[in-house]
């Protein structure tokens, strides 16, 4: 069995849900969160280490919810990003600013305590059995180590829309041969009687295949990938204005930026399962009622972990 570790990017928690933290909602029959889910269907897939990507000011309440619980079953590091976590000479445009960096950031927090493939995921989206299982064994067969070479797990776009309300995906052009061509952001995607669709401005509708394949933020990466981030993260903040220091350093837009360059090959592993999290307030009634399902049909036991960990 091949080393890889699943990195979870929970820095974003302080969104406050309903009056509280909506990753650490309770979702589960036995008091699990959506992450419980996301670190048993890794576990069984071979993962044998978890890094937690959060805040400082969180870390007392992620360790009571679930940190300590998942210390007991697997090997957990944390990684702490933070607004002022940047090189020196870029410090003043973060006093110009009241969230981090994005999730380019986030990933390269754990270049210290990530030395092995690992797999990118956000902290409130359940990915579903398949994702897990095929990106472990992407990760611990691959022989690319350069950073260059990567997977991204798709999901098919009518299995990620939310009924109350418009979603933005990442949608893919994929070639023959399962390679990444490029993403496209596209906003306010809504489930229509025919499908998919969105609102144009003049409120016509354009429709979009819901059988397209979209990103969900599910990246498959070595290592060495570290080191492209670092690099490209100062060019990001070079081409920020100082006074005004808007933008983020996403995933999706730096793998993107690669793949025109022709730098990167990213394969397209295929997940047929459903994938659900909590964009709005109401989503988290749907999400309680799609764990109900998985463990109604044997999916998962009752009691997420046979002992409590």
């Amino acid at each position: 069995m091949g080393k890889a570790t699943l990195v979870i990017m929970a820095a974003g928690i302080g969104s406050r849900f309903g009056g509280g933290i909506k990753q650490l909602e309770t979702v589960g029959p036995g008091g699990e969160i959506i992450m419980d889910y996301s670190i048993y269907d890794a576990l069984e897939a071979g993962f044998d280490k978890v890094v937690f990507v959060i805040r400082k000011d969180l870390d007392e309440d992620f360790k009571r919810v679930i940190g300590k619980r998942i210390e007991k079953i697997v090997d957990v590091e944390y990684a702490y990003q933070e607004l002022w976590d940047i090189p020196e000479q870029y410090r003043g445009m973060a006093a110009k600013r009241k969230k981090p960096w994005g999730t380019g950031q986030a990933v390269l927090c754990c270049k210290d305590v990530v030395k092995e493939p690992f797999l990118v995921i956000n902290a409130d989206d359940y990915y579903g059995k398949e994702a897990y299982q095929k990106a472990y064994e992407y990760l611990t067969n691959k022989s690319e180590t350069d950073g260059y070479s990567a997977c991204m797990i798709g999901f098919m776009l009518k299995n990620t829309l939310s009924d109350n309300g418009g979603v933005t995906r990442g949608i893919c052009k994929v070639d023959d041969e399962r390679m990444l061509a490029e993403i496209i952001e596209t906003q306010g995607i809504i489930r229509t009687e025919d499908g998919a669709a969105v609102k144009d401005e003049d409120g016509t509708f354009t429709t979009i295949d819901i059988e397209s394949e979209v990103s969900m933020n599910m990246w498959g990466l070595s290592p060495a990938f570290m080191d492209i981030l670092e690099k490209g993260f100062k060019e990001f903040l070079d081409r920020l204005d100082p006074e005004n220091p808007a933008g983020e350093y996403l995933l999706p837009t730096i793998i993107g930026g690669l793949l025109e360059e022709g730098r990167m090959q990213v394969e397209v592993l295929r997940s047929h399962d459903k994938w659900f999290g909590v964009t709005y307030k109401e989503d988290k009634k749907d999400v309680v009622e799609e764990i109900q399902k998985l463990v109604a049909d044997g999916t998962y036991a009752e009691k997420l972990f046979a002992e409590n960990p």
